[in-house]
């Protein structure tokens, strides 16, 4: 049969024996498995104490079947040299006031024992207890009903849940090696912007290799003084997932980059958050090439370097933010407001030729793709069955199940989710 041991801390130790093994000897095979020795193992089974078992066989016991799942406490020496929990809590909550990055972490997770941690050791060393504990009756009952659920092989809906366990499993496995050899997925990405210049008016581009077209505000436009230009016969509606008045078409304006003056035709819309977007056309015009390597952008033999996080707009760097995992725009394009349509190709509004005078042509889109750099996170979630939320709480019922499944409570589970902006993977990564 086969026994799994359950520590206060959440670890377990599975180990198989016969059933006409006398209990010492598995206690002796416990041993070497988890390193605690026979002398400070106390084990329990459904609150019985099995420690006074001398000569009593695991049959004998009461413990039948081809699972069972004890309860393992370590017994710690209260002498010169041990270590009695208290001592460890108190080690611990010295090395989180030591660390300002351990300590900002637990005030977003779990605020009531980083508050304990500055100004109540005696509540700290409590919290940290009751932790232990809820993890150890979480890992407890998990245990159970994988042992309810073998116990019938032939019953569909528990090998379904067998397989969503499995699979739940190797997530898990999968995150923690991500998190392990790849920890930069889990960063901020920051947009491309460079400075440029037009009409003699500074000015930050965001460059998006994905766009069709070179897009500005607005404005933009009237900031820059350009707005005079404007060819209003190039106007039309932009279609996508929503839609987005293009109020014409700027056929030529001068763009400084660093010595360079290029000429740039510029696509006027409405309900973008960036004042102005380098699109392909432009970048194909000059051959421009996106240098991540150097962190350039080379232009005719030019080096124009990529705007760092602090030089960005205050809108890029909001969109930054709300980029980090777990964010409301965490997957998608570049930054676009609430409003801004996604999904969008300018064709024959700018570049089929002119529509009659104060007539608005709307646009034919094809593709689905967010060319124009992603649109809205509120769109999306519109659309998406599985961001039902659960009642009493803004995360989906399924992601909180997730974070429950690792051994917390629900409270603890939704403040997770909070710290970490709603993303399933960086709340694990927190409780880790």
């Amino acid at each position: 049969m086969e026994l799994t041991f359950l520590t206060e801390i959440g670890q377990s130790f599975t180990i198989e024996i016969d059933p006409g093994m006398e209990f010492e000897n598995v206690m002796a095979l416990l041993e070497a498995e988890s390193g605690i020795p026979v002398s400070e193992q106390s084990i329990s089974h459904e609150g019985r104490d099995l420690n006074n078992t001398k000569g009593t066989t695991v049959r004998d016991l009461g413990l039948t079947g081809h699972y069972a799942t004890l309860q393992l406490k370590r017994k710690i020496p209260n002498v010169a040299g041990g270590r009695p929990l208290e001592h460890d809590a108190e080690m611990m909550r010295l090395q989180l006031l030591g660390d300002p990055n351990l300590m900002n972490d637990l005030r977003r997770t779990q605020p009531e024992l980083a508050e304990a941690a500055q100004t109540n050791p005696t509540r700290f060393a409590e919290l940290l207890r009751q932790t232990r504990e809820r993890q150890y009756d979480a890992e407890i009952a998990r245990q159970r009903e994988i042992e309810h659920l073998n116990a019938d092989p032939f019953d569909v809906e528990a090998q379904r849940k067998i397989e969503e366990a499995i699979r739940q499993a190797a997530v898990m496995e999968n995150l923690e090696h991500a998190i392990e050899y790849s920890p930069e997925s889990f960063g901020i990405v920051t947009m491309l912007y460079i400075d440029v210049e037009i009409n003699g008016k500074p000015v930050k581009a965001f460059v998006d290799s994905g766009a069709q077209r070179t897009i500005m505000t607005p404005q933009c436009a009237e900031y820059c003084g350009i707005m005079r230009l404007l060819d209003t016969r190039f106007a039309g509606i932009a279609q996508g997932v929503g839609t987005a008045a293009i109020l014409g078409r700027i056929h030529s304006t001068q763009l400084k980059l660093a010595e360079l003056h290029l000429p740039c035709s510029i696509t006027v819309m409405e309900g973008r958050a960036v004042d102005l977007l380098l699109g392909l056309d432009m970048l194909k015009s000059y051959q421009a090439c996106i240098d991540l390597e150097k962190g350039v952008l080379r232009i005719q033999g030019r080096e124009v370097r990529f705007l760092s996080e602090h030089e960005l707009p205050e809108s890029a760097r909001q969109e930054a933010a709300d980029a980090a995992p777990g964010g409301p725009s965490s997957v998608g394009g570049g930054p676009a407001p609430a409003s801004a349509p996604s999904g969008l190709r300018l064709g024959s509004s700018s570049g089929s030729g002119p529509s009659r005078p104060g007539q608005r042509q709307p646009s034919s889109f094809s593709g689905s793709g967010n060319t124009l750099g992603g649109g809205s996170s509120a769109q999306r979630q519109s659309n998406n069955p599985r961001a039902v939320r659960s009642s009493g709480s803004k995360h989906p019922e399924e992601h909180i199940k997730v974070i429950m499944d690792l051994g917390v409570t629900r409270e603890i589970a939704i403040s997770t989710l909070d710290a970490a902006g709603g993303n399933v993977e960086v709340a694990a990564s927190l409780l880790f």
